[in-house]
């Protein structure tokens, strides 16, 4: 089981940290009353703008902040996530997306890119901080994988680690061999090879398209998971995810 931090609450009653001491095994996809409730998310801005005081109170940047990546989830286009750089961009940190437009799904071919992108980033910058939405996660998590050290921190939400799709929406869609043959990789991956940078996996049981359980990191010696109240759809414009994404960014990795 991954290391659980005792730290307090990041945002007082709006995220918390997990634990996940006797939790259950993830068992399909979510329920569909939450696939359902995924369509409910016009309230989203809404609450985004009335966190605007809780953003702004966020702490800066510090001066040796690593440079910030992020990488959208299936079928997002980069612009989706724009929001949340702008957001860091306004604490000080240089937040840019991946530079290849909407993540259409080739997984391989996206950690080879985005590794030669961080490399470069990297080079001139130092290692780079890693945020993932989703399948985005699991590109960013397969990159810090590799290249250890190019990255300074791994951050993902709503991304699936556990299962493949097994566990998700998609797995009504994916033939029932392939699922299985996708999962054992996934686990296998995980459990033989676990990350070895810092590693922040946000989760929520609200979420609609990926099983919750799916997404906690049984293997990374050093994964904290925090809890938020959003849809899966919704967590791209979700103040707790934005919060929590900073205040991480802004502490030592050492």
């Amino acid at each position: 089981m991954s290391n659980i931090s005792t730290i307090t609450s990041l945002l007082g009653d709006r995220a918390r940290t997990l634990d996940l001491s006797g939790h259950e095994e993830p068992s399909g996809p979510p329920h569909l009353r939450l696939v359902v409730a995924e369509l409910g998310g016009g309230t989203q801005l809404a609450r985004l703008a009335a966190a605007r005081r809780r953003l702004r109170r966020a702490p800066r940047a510090p001066v040796d902040a690593a440079p910030v990546v992020d990488v959208p989830g299936w079928g997002a286009p980069e612009t989706l996530t724009g929001p949340l750089r702008r957001y860091l961009r306004s604490l000080g940190y240089d937040a840019r997306g991946w530079g290849f437009g909407q993540n259409r799904g080739d997984v391989r071919r996206d950690v080879r890119r985005l590794e030669q992108h961080v490399a470069a980033r990297a080079e001139s910058a130092g290692p780079v901080a890693l945020v993932g939405w989703s399948l985005g996660g699991i590109v960013v998590r397969e990159v810090a994988r590799r290249r250890p050290e190019l990255v300074s921190q791994v951050i993902t939400f709503g991304t699936p680690l556990v299962g493949g799709t097994t566990h998700t929406a998609g797995a009504w869609l994916s033939p029932r061999t392939d699922a299985r043959r996708v999962a054992a990789y996934v686990d296998r991956r995980e459990r033989e090879h676990p990350l070895e940078v810092p590693v922040t996996v946000i989760l929520s049981r609200r979420d609609g398209v990926v099983n919750w359980r799916s997404c906690v990191d049984h293997h990374s010696p050093r994964a904290e998971h925090i809890e938020v109240g959003s849809t899966h759809i919704a967590m791209v414009l979700d103040p707790d995810v934005w919060l929590t994404i900073a205040r991480r960014l802004g502490e030592p990795t050492l």
